[in-house]
């Protein structure tokens, strides 16, 4: 004959049954390097980027506290030219950084233990000048254009859309290299080019300098739409994204859930209050926050899995290395490349 349990049994159970849901809900509200890493948070975690508009988003989560549930302490460097990335990760020294898309693509294909975590930004690339009816590629013929840091991925995209107006750098247009964008800057400032292509937030650093100075500095061309237009382009330009090291995944099973969780709700905070997510990564970047919240608005920010992007980048990539597939290592990374 089977038993009838007793009141004080059943209440017991009952808690016991409760408690478990309760513990289960909690577990699973943790970030994912917790849920899936037996090991103690990590002890410290540095995150990397160039001073750009997608360094704010890891900057202001790092002033936030988000990286607390998954790291002892955590904070963001900036790299300053993509020399210095690359020396980083071949050093093994960056583990976690942004980096061009075009760039991880590279290293992929070459060999290099990298990974494409996401994608934070769709487009935050400029041509900027004092100079009003600049406002196409074409209109730039014969005129001199500052680029900063040529043959990687701002001077890749013109070259496209240049070819594509049939365009003939040295012979249409003059491009004058630029060893960083402020220098870009400088040489608009002093008179010595028409114009310069650059990224946020240099962009608006220039327009606010200008009128500083008395200078209307403008955004004549809105890169991403001049992309749009032309064949192979889209409105979405998958610029910039987080990668990964092997290594560093391998030896923290769970880590990119968790750095994708987190980089979500960071853009989704950076989106909703501007001005706090630019003082929060102020001195991080070495900017201004008055700079970094004109920026904001013109940075495109995402944070959006690279796997679900990945027909956006590959549109990209196959786009930029028409001329030169040496500049993807050859060809369209395979699906290793993807997180």
């Amino acid at each position: 004959m089977s038993r009838i349990p007793s009141p004080g049994r059943t209440l017991v159970t009952r808690r016991a049954t409760l408690a478990a849901a309760g513990a289960a809900a909690a577990f699973l509200a943790l970030p994912a390097f917790v849920r899936h890493a037996a090991a103690a948070k990590l002890p410290s975690l540095t995150l990397y980027g160039p001073p750009a508009g997608p360094s704010v988003t890891l900057a202001h989560a790092v002033a936030s506290g988000a990286f607390s549930e998954i790291a002892d302490k955590a904070e963001f460097k900036v790299w300053r030219n993509p020399d210095e990335m690359r020396a980083g990760l071949t050093s093994g020294t960056m583990q976690a950084l942004i980096l061009p898309v075009q760039v991880a693509a590279n290293l992929y294909n070459r060999g290099m233990g990298v990974r494409l975590l996401n994608v934070l930004t769709t487009g935050l690339l400029y041509v900027i000048s004092t100079d009003p009816t600049l406002s196409s590629i074409p209109a730039l013929k014969g005129r001199t254009l500052a680029v900063p840091f040529r043959n990687d991925m701002p001077d890749l995209v013109l070259a496209r859309l240049l070819a594509h107006h049939g365009m003939v750098p040295g012979t249409d247009i003059a491009l004058e290299s630029a060893g960083s964008p402020i220098e870009a800057i400088q040489l608009l400032m002093a008179g010595r080019v028409d114009a310069v292509l650059s990224t946020e937030p240099a962009v608006s650093a220039a327009i606010l300098r200008g009128a500083a100075g008395g200078k209307a500095v403008r955004r004549v061309i809105d890169v991403q739409k001049a992309w749009a237009e032309a064949p192979g382009g889209s409105p979405v330009l998958p610029q910039a994204g987080m990668a990964l090291t092997v290594p560093f995944m391998e030896a923290n099973p769970g880590i990119a859930d968790a750095l994708q969780e987190i980089a979500e709700k960071a853009t989704e905070s950076v989106n909703a209050n501007p001005p706090r997510a630019a003082a929060d990564a102020s001195a991080a970047l070495e900017m201004p926050a008055a700079v970094l919240v004109a920026s904001l608005a013109t940075s495109n920010l995402v944070a959006r899995r690279a796997i679900d992007e990945r027909p956006a980048i590959e549109a990209m990539l196959t786009t930029l290395s028409e001329a030169d597939p040496a500049i993807i290592g050859g060809k369209l990374p395979d699906d290793g490349f993807y997180l």
